[in-house]
């Protein structure tokens, strides 16, 4: 197994000459070529991971120095069981002793593909399946039994789902741990929903490297699939956040997205 060093998916070997999902337009390459990396040579670097407890229930996950995309995987721990969600591009086992002692992993999932991370070396490290929606079946870099397929909506406990949201991918999800925030609700997702960093407003973007925007009418659905949803608090996929009000945030923010694409605004006039 082999680690992109620009995006932190792992691949089967032999390796693709250039990590697709890196070549897409989504992502890039770097200027000097493909780089690829492994937990071996991470280690023997010195990286580790940190862990952060950010409201009971909801502990923070980071590679550092950063890894790849450098994303926050959230493990979100209900009664039943524990989500790994956004899974980072590196493991240890002490952190791997610390999830398992807060119970049984019900499930490793990401947002979108460019979250995969080494995902299917967290689920065989904790004995748990890999969520990974049908839409982005294609941008899987390993096969492993490991793997399950959902698309739509799967729940994980009474309190913990993943929905199908689509936008920055076809697969985009997010989850929904309806327990968080005291019973209020917390959104985890991806980039089809970006919390910005003024923390007061979402972004929706294609690409976020390379400044492709999602087109007004995706946004809408987006938007109007989880408005059907009942939360207060949405974190990102960097533990960026809208700590309340989330739901009024998206709606707002996506009106003023549409309303620029859809040229509402010049600056010029």
């Amino acid at each position: 197994m082999v680690i992109c060093g620009t995006c932190a998916v792992e691949y089967d070997e032999p390796t693709p000459e250039v990590c697709p999902i890196c070549a897409d337009e989504r992502q890039w390459v770097p200027a000097d070529g493909q780089h690829w990396t492994s937990l071996a040579e991470l280690a023997a670097a010195g990286q580790h991971l940190t862990w952060t407890e950010t409201e009971p229930g909801l502990v923070s996950v980071t590679t550092d120095p950063s890894v790849g995309i450098g994303q926050t995987a959230q493990l979100v721990t209900t009664p039943q069981g524990s989500l790994l969600w956004d899974p980072t591009g590196y493991l240890d086992e002490a952190t791997v002793t610390r999830v398992r002692e807060r119970g049984p992993v019900l499930a490793v999932a990401a947002s979108h593909p460019h979250m995969f991370g080494v995902q299917v070396e967290w689920a065989r490290a904790l004995d748990a399946p890999v969520l990974v929606n049908e839409a982005d079946a294609q941008w899987l870099g390993r096969t492993d039994e490991r793997i399950e397929f959902w698309s739509g909506r799967h729940a994980i406990t009474h309190a913990l789902a993943l929905h199908q949201v689509g936008g920055h991918f076809a697969g985009s999800a997010v989850a929904l741990w309806s327990d968080g925030a005291d019973g209020r609700g917390v959104l985890l997702t991806g980039d089809s929903v970006f919390p910005n960093p003024d923390r007061t407003s979402i972004g929706f973007l294609r690409s976020y490297p390379n400044k492709i925007p999602l087109s007004g009418a995706v946004v809408e659905r987006v938007t109007s699939t989880l408005e059907a949803l009942t939360f207060d608090r949405l974190i990102g996929n960097f533990d960026n956040r809208i700590d309340t009000d989330a739901r009024a945030v998206l709606r707002r923010s996506a009106d003023r997205h549409i309303a620029w694409v859809r040229g509402d605004h010049d600056h010029l006039t």
